[in-house]
């Protein structure tokens, strides 16, 4: 842990606390201008509270993958990116999936509906014919 300041320059730790800060305020502007659904946002308010936090105190990351035994800082930023965007891809995976059968329940409504008022239409004209 010695020298952790060190491994990092100060112009890296200093726009790394800008980029997250500015992905965080973003974010939230998104939201607050009705952009973005709250339940959507707050895997990304999390994202940017952690990117701030980490570029805030890199030590954080240094430390963690020490204790689990990764030889390289880096190789443990990819790993757990990844693993953070595979999650999101399968909660978004889940969420088209469930669009797509509300989708297809709808336009099965609609279409009934439609044949619902053909039919009336036929109905009526014939009554209106045998009079």
């Amino acid at each position: 842990m010695k020298g952790v300041c060190s491994m990092l320059s100060i112009t890296l730790r200093v726009l790394l606390i800008l980029f997250s800060t500015g992905t965080l305020v973003f974010t939230l502007l998104r939201i607050r201008n009705a952009k973005v659904q709250i339940s959507a946002a707050i895997f990304w308010i999390l994202l940017t509270f952690i990117l701030v936090i980490v570029s805030v105190f890199p030590g954080i990351i240094i430390y963690i993958a020490d204790w689990l035994g990764v030889d390289s800082t880096a190789n443990f930023v990819f790993l757990c990116a990844i693993f953070v965007l595979l999650i999101k891809v399968f909660f978004l995976s889940l969420h088209i999936s469930k669009q797509q059968y509300q989708i297809q329940q709808l336009a099965q409504l609609l279409a009934l509906e439609a044949e619902e008022k053909k039919q009336t239409k036929e109905t009526q004209s014939g009554n209106i014919a045998n009079e």
